[in-house]
Order: structure tokens, then sequence, then C-alpha cells
């Protein structure tokens, strides 16, 4: 019993005596932050930007968010802040012109991460929006924890499908595409520099510009620039096409030259 309390006096000792307690600014200091992202909603249902706004505020703390409610302005916009981390894209809003505005806006802002919400659920249409250029597809019938995880998985660089097109054979479909639309000729893998090959062979294991940076040691602007130049040099219309068309590619022989 006198251990015991010598042991609890001890303890309270040690936790009064001020040069063990941490300091609560300390702390803080050193706790992780969490990301900052910027994320534009561009929908011209108010109700449902503020949804959305909600969902990214509560699951993204920190997060710079911008709206519209309309293509021309969402163009505009996008012109505007090249640093945006991800475009959320109604497909029936004032201007879209259905899959025509996606295609626009991925002609506008190429590194720019474009995903579709949308209350439209059929496969075909869908799987079409991957095709012309977005990496995800959310429909706006989700529940709110599965919004906030396909925003979550897009920003880490994947590609996000509804559950029932990931069920019916999601990776039959991206095969289809990869080698229907964009194959990849041992011609334009040569065209690439070794480290657009580097920044190519992380797109394709689903990293992000952020990651990219960070695990080739190069600045994230400088990341984005060699994305640039892959698409350009690829033919394809944004990094979800690239990535799809780059499965099969044996890197470590292009590296090797």
């Amino acid at each position: 019993m006198l251990n015991e309390l010598d042991a609890a006096l001890s303890s309270e000792n040690r936790y009064d005596d001020p040069e063990s307690t941490p300091d609560n600014d300390q702390q803080q200091a050193d706790a992780p932050m969490d990301p900052v992202y910027k994320i534009l909603i561009a929908d011209d249902h108010p109700l449902f930007r503020e949804a959305i706004s909600s969902v990214i505020a509560s699951g993204f703390a920190g997060t710079e968010i911008l709206e519209t409610d309309d293509l021309d302005s969402a163009l505009e916009i996008t012109r505007e802040n090249d640093d945006l981390d991800l475009i959320l894209l109604d497909l029936n809003m004032p201007g879209m012109h259905g899959l025509n505005g996606l295609i626009s806006l991925r002609n506008e802002a190429p590194t720019i991460p474009v995903v579709i919400v949308s209350a439209e659920e059929d496969k075909q249409v869908v799987l079409q929006a991957i095709t012309y250029g977005a990496c995800g597809f959310i429909t706006k019938s989700s529940p709110r924890a599965q919004m906030t995880d396909a925003i979550q998985q897009i920003l880490n660089g994947n590609v996000y499908l509804p559950s029932d097109i990931i069920r019916t054979g999601k990776e039959s479909s991206q095969r289809r595409v990869r080698s229907d639309e964009n194959p990849i000729s041992p011609e334009l893998l040569n065209s690439l520099t070794r480290r657009q090959l580097l920044v190519l062979e992380r797109m394709a294991k689903g990293e992000s510009n952020k990651q990219i940076a960070y695990n080739l040691n190069i600045a994230e602007t400088t990341v984005k620039a060699h994305v640039s130049a892959i698409l350009r040099k690829l033919g394809v219309h944004n990094r979800v096409q690239a990535i799809l068309s780059a499965g099969d590619v044996d890197f470590n022989q292009y590296l090797k030259r």
C-alpha cells in the first residue's frame, strides 16, 4: 500500500513539474496540420452547393471553397486559380451541354482534377465521363461519408467510380479504354525525358502531385509542368487517361536507356 502511495505521489509530482509538462502552445505547434486544399464547386443548385460545402468543411478542415453556377464562370475561375486542387462539376448546369462542358474544362486546365457530381446514374454516362477526362464520378444520392471518402481518394490521385460500376468490371472497362482510345507506343514513351518517365510511373501508381513532388524531391510546380508535358506528348486530355494508358508499361525498360 505504501509503495502504491509513493508511486502515486511521485506521479503527481512529475505531472506538476513545469519542466516535465509539455507547453500547450508547443503541443499545438508540434501537432500535424491538416492539408489545406482549394476546391471549386460548379453546380447551379444552391442547396446542393451548400450541402457539398458542408461535406468538404467537415471532412477537410481549412479547405478554401469557391462556388459558381454555370460553365462560363467555372472556366473563368479556373483561369484565375491555377492552384485549384479539385473541381466538382455538375453535368447539367447552364452551359455544360452534357459532356461537352467537361471537355472544355479539361482543355482549359488539363492538370486540375475534375470529378463529376451528378444525379445521373447511367453506367455509359459514367464511363464516358471518365473517358473524356473526369477523374471520378460521384452520384448526388451518395451518403455523406461516401462522398467524403470519394473526394479523399481523388485528392490522393486515384480514380473514383460508383460501387456498382466497380462491381460490374471497372478493371476491364479501364483496359478497354486504354487499348482502344490511348495506347502508348514505344515512340511516344521514348519522347519522354527520364524525369517525365519517373513522374508518369508515379502517376500510374496513383500518387498525387504533392506525393510525386515529395518522393522525387522536386517542387510541386515542377511536377505540374512535367504532367502538362506528358499529357501533350502522349496526346491525352488528362492524367486519368495517361494513367489508364500507362497501366501495362514496363518503366524499367525505358528508364535503363
